[in-house]
């Protein structure tokens, strides 16, 4: 009787065992964390505006797709690539490419450009001055700390003939100390977060200041009737999904690009944002 119930316990013991693994080798299959039944869930990092209301456009489409879409915002442009890297995210959503590229050189992010999905022109505005023949010698251009912002700011200044760059330097990685012409003598100041940049543009009335997009509509401002100078839709600084190199191939991550390049998501871009955001309708390098 005792070898007998030695024998029943043995095999319970290797059916529980072989559960287990059953369960282990399930959960190591899934392409993303689980959401409800039959629903893959993924989290996505996202500034407000416009990133995380064009999220929430794609979020009903996903559902259909069997993937539940998780959005965390944010405010800066620092954490979300951290909560990328610390496996907080699976993807993001708010920088452009020449900032992508500086952050993983900068902090050695292994990361991958899963596609651009839109541009959001850089504007620069001005309290007081309404036209370009306004500018004032010694005047101030504010702009971002951000460094990977400060050649598409210049490039744009040279284009209006304000300034000349040294022709040597790459104008996506340029500079203030690029700058070989300068015939009105313009300062410029270098040390606000973007984030107050709208802030400080409601303060300074005599300067020009240069601000993303996605903050000035936030702040009320309507770039294609406000800005001074704004940029055009040939920009590189493309706004991508970006994700850890390792989940290039996720079959949820991809299917959320093919969403945001779609007709119905592209078509929401442009009636909401009346051309301050451009679509992108196919991957950008």
């Amino acid at each position: 009787m005792k070898k007998l119930w030695t024998s029943i316990l043995a095999v319970l013991f290797i059916l529980v065992l072989a559960a287990c693994g059953s369960s282990e080798e399930e959960n190591s299959s899934g392409d993303n964390s689980e959401g409800g039944e039959g629903q893959t869930e993924i989290t996505v990092g996202a500034t407000s505006v416009p990133h995380s209301e064009i999220l929430e456009q794609a979020k009903p489409i996903l559902e259909e797709k069997g993937i539940t879409l998780k959005i965390e915002e944010y405010q800066d442009y620092i954490l979300p690539n951290k909560d990328l890297a610390a496996g907080v995210l699976d993807a993001n959503y708010f920088q452009h490419i020449p900032y992508l590229n500086a952050q993983e050189e900068q902090h050695g992010y292994d990361f991958a450009n899963l596609g651009g999905i839109h541009i959001e022109p850089m504007g620069i505005y001005s309290k007081n001055i309404s036209s370009l023949d306004e500018i004032q010698e010694g005047t101030t251009v504010i702009m971002s700390r951000s460094v990977a912002d400060h050649g598409r700011i210049l490039s744009l200044l040279e284009k209006e003939g304000l300034i000349k760059l040294d022709e040597s330097v790459d104008k996506v990685e340029a500079t203030v100390d690029d700058i070989v012409e300068n015939p009105k003598n313009l300062k410029f100041d270098t040390g606000i977060d973007a984030a107050f940049l709208p802030e400080t543009y409601k303060r300074s009335e005599d300067a020009l200041v240069a601000i993303n997009t996605n903050y000035a509509i936030q702040a009320g401002l309507n770039p294609t009737e406000d800005a001074l100078i704004l940029e055009d839709s040939e920009s590189p600084y493309v706004n991508v999904i970006a994700a850890k190199s390792e989940d290039k191939d996720s079959k949820a991550l991809n299917t959320l690009v093919e969403v945001l390049h779609s007709e119905e998501i592209q078509t929401f871009i442009m009636e909401e944002y009346e051309g301050a955001v451009v679509p992108v309708d196919g991957s950008a390098e």
